[in-house]
């Protein structure tokens, strides 16, 4: 009963002490710097719990004598740890594909504002009442800054890169004198069948991460059908050397297959057609 609950927390530990706080959210004007440091931060953030669960491993010998426990424990914490990660960054890749939806909107809408004779500042305006961050643009203008400048500053935005294209053909209309409506309208039809490009690929990746989430999963019920037959495969993954070993190396191989395809979709959404 000891190393069952000593064990139990321990996990319950890692799981709470490996998960880094959510990082607050940074003004538009500091994206760029927040995002070339999000890396160092978050292991920074891990590596308190690292030092604890460490700690806790060695009180849980201490007062178990078992290092078969200890070492399944820290696995386990270890495989939460990994899937905590790679949830978080699914959900920045969505929030990042939806930040490009927003991006190819405002793009759209201010190719039909100005083929529909609105000012420039006007068009910035319109835009800004469907996506907040395109107010700083509108603010830009209306004060006499650079709106191509503001435009690459939203551009390091996750999901925002697109916004460059649109920089480039304001600067070039700006300096050419040429039509900024009908430059806007080349760049927006371009996003559009950039998107659609990268839709075809995400549908026909969509089959790949299901197959790979559901072998992920298999493990699990074999474990229990074994588990049901007597075999009692628990014991002996957590129980043995060799068990822990070949625990790991599930884990780790199963981790590596479901980040792959994320990498995968990932290099789609930054890419271009």
């Amino acid at each position: 009963m000891l190393t069952g609950s000593a064990s139990a927390v321990l996990v319950a530990v890692a799981l709470v002490l490996l998960a880094p706080p959510r990082p607050a959210r940074a003004p538009w004007a500091a994206r760029a710097s927040s995002s070339r440091a999000g890396g160092g931060t978050a292991i920074a953030g891990l590596l308190p719990g690292l030092v604890l669960l460490g700690a806790g491993a060695v009180a849980l010998i201490a007062v178990t004598g078992s290092t078969a426990l200890v070492r399944a424990a820290v696995v386990v914490a270890a495989a939460v740890t990994a899937g905590w990660l790679l949830r978080r960054s699914r959900r920045r890749a969505a929030a990042a594909r939806r930040t490009g939806i927003q991006v190819r909107e405002t793009c759209d809408a201010l190719a039909a504002e100005l083929a529909a004779g609105q000012t420039p500042q006007a068009a910035l305006d319109a835009a800004g009442r469907h996506w907040a961050a395109a107010r700083r643009l509108a603010r830009t203008a209306r004060l006499g800054g650079s709106v191509p400048e503001a435009l690459r500053a939203l551009s390091c935005q996750p999901g925002a890169g697109d916004l460059r294209l649109v920089a480039g053909a304001w600067q070039v209309s700006h300096r050419s004198g040429g039509g900024l409506a009908e430059s806007l309208a080349v760049v927006a039809r371009m996003l559009r069948e950039r998107e659609a490009s990268r839709r075809v690929v995400r549908s026909e990746l969509a089959s790949a991460r299901a197959t790979a989430n559901l072998v992920a999963g298999l493990p699990v019920l074999t474990l229990t059908v074994g588990s049901g037959g007597g075999a009692a495969p628990a014991a002996f993954l957590i129980g043995t050397g060799p068990g822990v070993a070949l625990l790991a190396a599930g884990l780790g191989l199963a981790g590596i297959g479901l980040a792959w395809i994320d990498a995968i979709a990932r290099s789609v959404d930054r890419a271009g057609p």
